[in-house]
């Protein structure tokens, strides 16, 4: 059948604004199938001018090839799979003469008959700068319970950053998947899980301070986990949002340097060495340098620093960022428990390193600024 159903169809709000939703589920019957295109013919016909998404009801698609195929001002058709399992998405102009038994097969006759251009699979834009990654562009039917399980699977891991740091490519993804599944069936906000997000954040703040390690790091490795899972449920939901984004770009640039800053303190009380803290006040100044260079490099290319080559993309594996400095941080903490050393020695050269490779990574941005400049946009 057809029906105009806003709710189950993700779409910027922009593009929301300008279009009506068709969504098709296939018929039963020859009888449904004839039922459903006399339906999206009438809507087509009604007269509103507003052109119509035609979307599958029974598959999860890709919402950045709707918001492709509203790009121009003709009717355009994308086909996804082959077989049984091939599903098509439209954007239709009012107006369109619909001919056939189905809604596939009358989508076919339109781009048989040049009423409709295809959106080609080769000329969809497949970049996704927020993930600093390619992806293709899907439609995945969902018809029973084994393919619903595969299709979480594929939108968990489909979601996670071509480039990132080890501890968020091997480490994390089970905790973050416990996690991800149960909030999505709840249907929690993402952006509740961001607000937990930074009360763990801060909270650790006082406790790194006081050198009071054990709690310190457990609120910290909750942040960790949770920075992963709220832009996951975020983007799996389609439930994004500006406020979100904001929420949680933010804390991931500011809280850094503040942990630092608890740590060269602490280190630096427990062992009467004035050098911790000053290696904590050197952390601030070439962490604020790199951000700053990274974003030179995106304005001037447009692409991220650490997505721009593959070779960036390896680098960014263990670039000086908090989940590769904190559990090098961990392990030397641990090691001086062991010893019951109380001046935390191995944690003093553990934090002197992590500065050391904070500016290493900095002359190494420096470095691809200044290497590529000339470039431009190019890749």
């Amino acid at each position: 059948a057809v029906a105009r159903d806003d709710a189950g169809l993700a779409l910027p709000a922009s593009l929301r604004a300008r279009v009506r939703i068709s969504i098709a589920t296939p018929g039963e019957s020859e009888d449904a199938s004839a039922a459903a295109v006399a339906q999206l013919a009438a809507l087509l016909a009604d007269g509103t001018g507003a052109p119509v998404l035609v979307a599958p009801g029974d598959a999860v698609a890709d919402a950045r090839i709707l918001a492709q195929l509203a790009e121009g001002s003709g009717s355009r058709v994308f086909a996804a799979g082959e077989g049984a399992g091939r599903r098509r998405l439209a954007l239709l102009q009012p107006g369109v003469q619909l001919r056939g038994e189905s809604i596939d097969a009358a989508l076919d006759a339109l781009v048989a008959s040049g009423d409709a251009a295809v959106l080609r699979e080769d000329e969809f834009r497949g970049y996704i700068a927020m993930l600093r990654r390619d992806l293709a562009p899907y439609v995945v039917p969902v018809r029973d319970e084994g393919e619903r399980r595969r299709v979480e699977r594929f939108l968990f891991w489909s979601n996670y950053k071509g480039s990132t740091d080890f501890m968020t490519r091997y480490v994390y993804p089970p905790f973050v998947w416990l996690l991800v599944r149960p909030l999505a069936r709840l249907r929690v906000h993402p952006n509740w899980v961001t607000l937990v997000d930074i009360l763990a954040t801060f909270a650790a703040v006082p406790y790194f301070a006081r050198g009071e390690w054990v709690a310190g790091l457990a609120l910290a490795y909750l942040m960790s986990v949770l920075d992963s899972v709220d832009g996951k449920l975020a983007r799996v939901t389609f439930t994004s949002s500006k406020l979100g984004e904001v929420m949680d770009h933010g804390l991931d640039i500011v809280h850094p340097p503040i942990w630092y800053l608890a740590w060269g303190h602490a280190l630096a009380q427990a062992s009467q060495a004035p050098l911790a803290w000053r290696a904590s006040l050197w952390m601030l100044g070439l962490y604020v340098v790199d951000r700053i260079v990274a974003g030179v490099f995106k304005a001037r290319h447009g692409k991220s620093i650490h997505g721009y080559t593959p070779f960036d993309e390896r680098m960014r594996t263990f670039i000086s960022r908090r989940n590769v400095n904190l559990p090098f941080f961990t392990l030397a903490l641990a090691a001086d428990a062991v010893r019951g050393d109380a001046t935390f020695a191995a944690a003093r050269a553990c934090f002197y390193a992590i500065v050391a490779w904070q500016a290493a990574c900095l002359a190494f941005h420096v470095d691809r600024l200044v290497r590529f400049w000339s470039r431009g946009g190019a890749r």
